[in-house]
């Protein structure tokens, strides 16, 4: 991998994060279309990922400030409750890392038939959100859950995270401010322990860490972490204003011509 993919690869992982349009599914694609080798891939995903994740502190940073000052309160207060949700929404996503890593592991070998089938599941999720009524519920635990196993469902290549938690949350008749906070928020935790456990497979076997230079990595990282900035921003907007249907509409787009050109 060069400069000029990683420059590419990390503004795409950046922008598709946060929009719904599935980043995993985008980065796989771009993968194939720029011959990216598949263990350069696993390893740059990990570092994009991480800067995402950063940019999602960077626009939460107020929101996640106010957590943090209420949980040192040590009372069961909306913050506490807040995070508490989170962490039920972790479990599908932690069952599956845990004892569903070498399968999921699989499905990302530039399989672009799959991942274009993938891209027309999250267009159609888009889709039916559309045509559901605006609600303002809040996230109760039991919807936490669910809204978790559209997240672990999401680690397929082509369903997007944001779009399949958002939509998700959208159809158990949450509000769609909230939905959208929800599921960025959510997302840091499982990137984050993520993170660590590749981290230590990386001290483990070093050798791993040579297929691919530190400055390749850190233009992805940056790159990414710009983007993501500015889609995150933007996404918070797009869901207010109930504009998911253009990128159902994208989804299905890219989804058909990938089948149809492949």
């Amino acid at each position: 991998m060069n400069f000029i993919e990683a420059l590419i690869l990390g503004i795409i992982q950046g922008l598709t994060e946060f929009l719904p349009v599935s980043s995993s599914g985008h980065i796989e694609l771009g993968a194939v279309l720029l011959n990216v080798q598949s263990k350069d891939n696993l390893l740059f995903s990990i570092i994009v990922h991480g800067a995402t994740a950063l940019s999602t502190i960077v626009v939460f940073r107020k929101t996640i400030i106010q957590i943090i000052v209420e949980l040192l309160e040590f009372k069961w207060n909306e913050s506490t409750q807040f995070i508490t949700k989170i962490i039920i929404s972790m479990i599908p996503v932690g069952i599956a890392g845990v004892f569903f890593e070498k399968q999921i592991e699989s499905f990302f070998g530039g399989n672009v038939i799959f991942v274009a089938s993938m891209l027309l599941v999250t267009g159609l999720l888009l889709t039916f959100t559309y045509f559901t009524n605006s609600q303002k519920k809040d996230v109760n635990y039991w919807k936490a859950l669910i809204i978790g196993l559209a997240q672990a469902i999401a680690i397929l290549p082509g369903i997007s995270r944001s779009g399949a938690t958002i939509s998700t949350a959208i159809l158990l008749g949450v509000d769609k401010e909230k939905a959208t906070k929800f599921s960025f928020l959510m997302v840091l935790p499982p990137i984050l322990g993520a993170m660590l456990l590749k981290i230590k497979d990386l001290i483990e076997q070093p050798e791993l860490i040579n297929n691919i230079s530190f400055p390749v990595l850190s233009v992805g990282f940056i790159a990414a972490f710009i983007s993501g900035v500015i889609a995150c921003s933007w996404m918070v907007n797009i869901v207010k204003r109930g504009k998911l249907i253009y990128f159902a509409i994208y989804c299905i787009i890219v989804g058909l011509s990938v089948i149809i050109f492949s």
